[in-house]
């Protein structure tokens, strides 16, 4: 989209509803999605669940763009969703910061895993994230997020991310955090980053946690992964590491005890 020879911000929103089939299976009554992101079903892992792909149709999100993922997984339905490739935000013509929010609801007897591959903050880049999550009483949610700040030898752009989880209503967590230039000094210090380049959170809610929660730990040798326990039948584990490759193995090693 343009204005006067300008690009102007492009507004892409992909949604996504699951419920159950009635036969031990997940449906997907909707799958809709538009602009720069589209949604594909693919082959699930297991007989429950249904398993779908972010797919990034052009390039961004750039600079003044907004882009919005909705996920809604009704009782006895299984939701898998991923992304294809890492989200590259970049700087763009229009003015402002870009966009990337996530909305997820999830009801009891529901579960969604929402797993999506990095998002690399590109330099002179300017992204806002904000991913929601709304957990009923007696639902599962495996909720991954990843950020690299910067591709190889690159400075990394602005990245404000915020996630909030509620259940049943009520705050589970809520954290925000800033990267890059014009963020509150102290970021790239040695009480948040410490010089790392990819960080990364995993929130697990189960409701066997409610009785049987993990304790909090440190998770690895080096100190750049440690699981909290969170005020609810859920966990956090946070993590740092040189690159991506290393976050991803860190995080997939702290899902594998936890589910």
């Amino acid at each position: 989209m343009s204005v006067g020879g300008a690009r102007a911000g492009v507004r892409s929103t992909a949604r996504v509803a699951a419920r159950g089939d009635g036969r031990g299976g997940t449906a997907l009554p909707v799958l809709e999605s538009e602009g720069s992101l589209a949604l594909r079903r693919t082959r699930a892992a297991t007989a429950p669940e249904a398993r779908v792909l972010l797919v990034g149709a052009m390039s961004g999100p750039l600079g003044g763009d907004h882009f919005t993922v909705e996920a809604d997984v009704d009782p006895g339905a299984h939701l898998h969703l991923g992304s294809v490739a890492a989200t590259l935000a970049l700087p763009g013509q229009a003015e402002g910061e870009a966009r990337y929010d996530v909305r997820i609801r999830v009801a009891e007897g529901a579960r969604l895993d929402w797993l999506p591959e990095q998002l690399i903050s590109a330099g002179g880049s300017d992204l806002r994230v904000t991913t929601r999550a709304e957990v009923a009483p007696g639902a599962r949610l495996v909720l991954r997020e990843e950020q690299v700040l910067g591709r190889v030898g690159e400075q990394p752009g602005r990245l404000t991310s915020r996630l909030t989880v509620y259940l049943d209503g009520r705050p589970l967590l809520d954290q925000e955090l800033a990267c890059g230039p014009g963020a509150p000094g102290g970021w790239d210090g040695p009480a948040v980053l410490a010089g790392h380049r990819a960080l990364g959170q995993l929130v697990v809610v189960r409701p066997e946690f409610e009785t049987d929660r993990p304790s909090a730990a440190v998770l690895d040798e080096a100190g750049t992964a440690a699981l909290t326990p969170l005020a609810g039948p859920a966990v956090l584990v946070t993590a740092v590491a040189p690159d991506a490759l290393r976050l991803r193995r860190t995080l997939d090693a702290a899902l594998r005890q936890l589910v």
